[in-house]
């Protein structure tokens, strides 16, 4: 009998502790989401020759996020590019600077699209925010972005792109 009473105070206290815990750690959890626009700066590309279109590129872009809560932010993104013919794939690390000097590193994976031989007109893009500085110090967390493309104008390097991003993070508790 003693036995019995043990246990059942032991499942009683294991699950007082996950509903109070579970609670902390949903309380914490957090979503920004927020309009991108986002421009080359620089570019390399190189031809692989294994197949018509095949480029390897190296990519330096810059991005303006605008929150749904009026906050904004820019962005440095340092991106390589497999593309065959304007679509493939593409990974890049994106150093995100708020106004009050708190930032949030993201390394990510993306799928770059053109229906158009040779241009892109769109990419997806997911990551994990690997770090973060500020307000933002013990992030932990996602990306998500959705990316389309303007038509190259005369004399750019790279495109124009729009869309929308959305994080989802939780920070230690203070």
């Amino acid at each position: 009998m003693a036995k019995r009473i043990s246990i059942l105070v032991l499942f009683g206290i294991l699950v007082i502790s996950v509903w109070v815990l579970g609670s902390a750690i949903q309380a914490g959890a957090e979503t920004m989401k927020c309009k991108v626009y986002t421009w080359v700066v620089k570019v390399e590309r190189g031809l692989v020759g294994d197949v018509e279109g095949h480029t390897l590129s190296l990519s330096i872009r810059r991005a303006f996020y605008v929150f749904e809560n009026g906050e904004i932010a820019t962005s440095l993104a340092t991106i390589t590019s497999d593309l065959i013919k304007g679509s493939g794939t593409n990974f890049q690390y994106r150093l995100i600077t708020f106004t009050d000097g708190s930032t949030i590193v993201v390394k990510q994976a993306g799928i770059v699209g053109g229906p158009a031989v040779g241009v892109t007109t769109s990419s997806e893009s997911a990551g994990e925010i690997i770090k973060g500085a500020g307000r933002f110090e013990g992030i932990k967390g996602t990306q998500t972005v959705t990316t389309k493309y303007l038509p190259l104008e005369k004399g750019e390097e790279g495109t124009k792109g729009y869309g929308e991003s959305t994080f989802n993070y939780t920070l230690p508790s203070k």
